[in-house]
C-alpha cells in the first residue's frame, strides 16, 4: 500500500469492517467494562475515531496530534457514538483525500517525534485498526452478541472447507 490511490481504496473498506460491527453493540452495554481500569465499548469506538482524524489525519497533513481521547464528553449514548465515529472518519477522509503526492511520499511526524514515511504511517493506522476491531470482536462476544465474520466464512466452515482435514 505504497501508492496513495490503493490507499483511498483500501483504508474505507477496512474502516466499513469496522463500522458494521457499531450497530450490534447493546445501548445499555456501552460503557461496560469487562474488569476495573480496562476500556468499554464506547472508549474503544470513541478512541479509533478520535485517533483517525485528530492523530493520523492532521500527522499525514504535517500538522501535530490533536487527540483528544476517547471519553463520554466526545459522544455519549449508541446513537451519538456512530455519529461522532461516522463522523471523524468524513472528515479524515477529506483530508486523506487532499494529500499531493509528494506528502504521501514524504515524512509524517508521530507524537512520540519519530520522522516515518508518511504512507508508513497510515499503514500503521490500519493496524490499529485492527488491533482495535478485535478487541470490539471480544468484547461483544462476552456480551453474547453474535458477531459476522470478518472475511464470510467462520472458522468452522474454513475447516469443513479445507482439503487434508
Amino acid at each position: 500500500m505504497t501508492e496513495l490511490p490503493d490507499f483511498l481504496d483500501y483504508w474505507p473498506s477496512v474502516r466499513g469492517r469496522t463500522r458494521r460491527l457499531l450497530p450490534l453493540i447493546p445501548g445499555d452495554r456501552l460503557e461496560w467494562v469487562p474488569s476495573p481500569g480496562r476500556w468499554s465499548l464506547g472508549d474503544t469506538v470513541r478512541h479509533l475515531a478520535s485517533i483517525e482524524r485528530w492523530m493520523y489525519a492532521e500527522n499525514l497533513q504535517g500538522r501535530p496530534t490533536r487527540y483528544p481521547g476517547h471519553g463520554r464528553e466526545l459522544a455519549d449514548g449508541l446513537d451519538a457514538v456512530i455519529a461522532y465515529h461516522d463522523r471523524c472518519h468524513d472528515e479524515s477522509m477529506v483530508l486523506f483525500r487532499s494529500l499531493t503526492p509528494g506528502q504521501w511520499r514524504g515524512r509524517a511526524l508521530t507524537p512520540a517525534g519519530t520522522s516515518i514515511s508518511a504512507w508508513k504511517w497510515a499503514r500503521a493506522m490500519v493496524e490499529h485498526e485492527a488491533h482495535h476491531r478485535g478487541q470490539v470482536y471480544f468484547l461483544l462476544g462476552l456480551l453474547g452478541v453474535a458477531t459476522p465474520p470478518i472475511f464470510g466464512l467462520t472458522e468452522a466452515e474454513v475447516l469443513d472447507r479445507s482439503t487434508g482435514a
